[in-house]
């Protein structure tokens, strides 16, 4: 692999409310698209796992991180996301993410 190359995906999530020290909502990347995300996470990860993607919800763009949980990922929702969107836990979304890849 050279240059830049960009990986998309699209898909349906159910967004999830977690409840940690540090409260947040999020939208579960399939299994299957987990599995390809893993094969080229080494060219796009900055550290820790964590995957810089951009992503869409409903047209509204926004950049933001995959974190790891599981076999797959989780998309973060910030609430400026959410309010735009009119996005609560339990609803079902249609997403895309890009991920921008680094020659080797």
């Amino acid at each position: 692999m050279s240059g830049e190359q960009t990986v998309r995906f699209q898909f349906e999530a159910e967004v999830i409310h977690w409840r940690g020290p540090s409260p947040y909502f999020f939208a579960p990347i399939p299994e299957r698209h987990g599995e390809e995300i893993k094969k080229v996470a080494k060219f796009a990860t900055y550290g820790w796992g964590v995957i810089p993607v951009e992503a869409a919800i409903d047209g509204f763009m926004f950049g933001t991180s995959l974190f790891p949980k599981g076999g797959s990922y989780l998309l973060p929702l910030k609430d400026d996301v959410r309010r735009k969107c009119n996005l609560t836990a339990g609803d079902s979304i249609s997403a895309s993410i890009a991920i921008h890849l680094r020659g080797r």
